[in-house]
């Protein structure tokens, strides 16, 4: 009985940290949702606006190309910016701290 208890005291701070990375990790992936949700709204919203001059019941292939062109624009610019905030953060945490890093598309 008397190692039992000791077993219970052992294992609970690991089952707190392996909980407390869990919750860390949805947090994570919550806001790379989040993000990803908020760049195609932005980017949708933008694109359209410039692309489709006169909207109708299709894109001509003009209009394809540009909205093409434009969404590449944007989650290429996204993606540079993420990359340059993901560093940043990793480099003020410091190395003991590289496991909360944000994810990054």
């Amino acid at each position: 009985m008397f190692g039992l208890g000791s077993t219970t005291s052992t294992s609970a701070p690991n089952d707190m940290e392996s909980r407390k990375q869990a919750v860390m990790q949805h947090i994570r992936n919550e806001t790379a949702l989040t993000n990803a949700q908020e760049l195609m709204n932005a980017s949708t919203e933008r694109c359209f606006k410039s692309c489709v001059v006169n909207p109708g019941t299709s894109l001509s292939s003009t209009e394809q190309a540009c909205l093409s062109g434009c969404f590449d624009k944007y989650l290429e610019a996204f993606t540079v910016v993420s990359r340059a905030y993901a560093g940043r953060v990793r480099s003020e945490l410091g190395p003991s701290q590289e496991e909360a890093k944000p994810t990054v598309f």
